[in-house]
């Protein structure tokens, strides 16, 4: 796999704003955590009845970024650089998440949501990748919005109506020890739990993992999120998928997650699945540069639709 991204270091500030040190010659960084010479904007979209942050760097066909659950926009820094150079990159915070407002008490879907920020950046169709909860979000969108979605990336995902075993049991615990006890016991539990395990062996990743759970409000462990879900379970609605998909998953990922890899790829016509050996859940962090390089070979491939 080719890929001529420089990776930023791992001492990287995710805070904000971002700094602009160590650049890099082909665009991408080495020290710092941005360049100035990338053209960017940042705002505030007020979509779908919500106030969305956003943030789009780099120009191109367009290639959106969904972030986990308890992340936002800063866990994907150490693609954008890369990424930017090509597409028209697009990040943003869902509702709860980041600098985004926390629902309302009226019923959405995420997946309306992005559709409405695409429709606001006048952007017709794009690139899907999402990552875990992302993931889960990449793929309704893909179910939801066909036309918008020229190919589906599906990271360490989620699926909508999966039989969770060991993750569902442990989300849930967290969701009450925020409840009765607080959430800084709540963020404490989650980043001790498995999931994070592998991610957290790597210096850089948990700095980065750790400083972006810290900023997380908690909202969806407290709180009833009034997201409304299709009458018909997406496991039943893979196969109606078309457009080119990559389905990536890390071999130290939890059960979970390697068995919906193995349930996308097996459902969606055409779909393809690579396994990053040695890698856990949060497979963007912990090996970026293998990671950019998958994305990038499957984004530079002839695009031809699934029969």
């Amino acid at each position: 796999m080719q890929s001529n991204c420089t990776l930023p270091g791992d001492a990287a500030s995710i805070g904000y704003p971002r700094d602009t040190s160590g650049r890099a010659q082909d665009g991408c960084i080495t020290g710092g955590s941005w360049v100035t010479f990338m053209q960017t904007t940042q705002g505030i979209a007020q979509v779908n009845g919500a106030a969305l942050f956003y943030e789009v760097a780099g120009s191109g066909p367009a290639l959106v970024l969904i972030h986990g659950n308890t992340l936002d926009t800063r866990m994907w820094d150490l693609q954008v650089e890369c990424f930017a150079s090509r597409f028209r990159v697009i990040r943003y915070d869902m509702r709860g998440f980041g600098r985004s407002a926390t629902p309302a008490a009226e019923a959405y879907s995420a997946a309306d949501d992005l559709a409405a920020l695409l429709r606001y950046l006048e952007v017709s169709q794009a690139h899907i990748l999402g990552l875990s909860l992302g993931g889960l979000v990449a793929i309704d969108f893909a179910l939801d919005y066909p036309q918008m979605t020229h190919t589906l990336i599906a990271a360490d995902a989620g699926l909508r109506d999966f039989q969770w075993q060991s993750y569902g049991e442990f989300s849930a615990a967290v969701r009450t020890t925020a409840q009765t006890a607080g959430i800084e016991a709540a963020k404490a539990q989650w980043l001790a739990g498995d999931l994070f395990s592998a991610a957290l062996e790597h210096p850089g990743a948990a700095a980065r993992l750790r400083q972006v759970v810290a900023d997380y409000s908690g909202w969806h462990w407290l709180n009833r999120d009034p997201q409304h879900t299709p009458e018909t379970s997406a496991m039943e609605r893979l196969a109606s998928l078309r457009c080119p998909a990559l389905v990536i998953v890390g071999e130290r990922d939890l059960a979970d997650f390697r068995d919906i890899a193995d349930l996308l790829q097996r459902r969606i016509p055409g779909a393809s699945r690579v396994v990053l050996p040695g890698v856990g859940h949060m497979s963007n962090l912990e090996d970026a540069a293998q990671f950019n390089a998958l994305v990038l070979d499957f984004l530079a491939a002839p695009i031809s639709p699934a029969s």
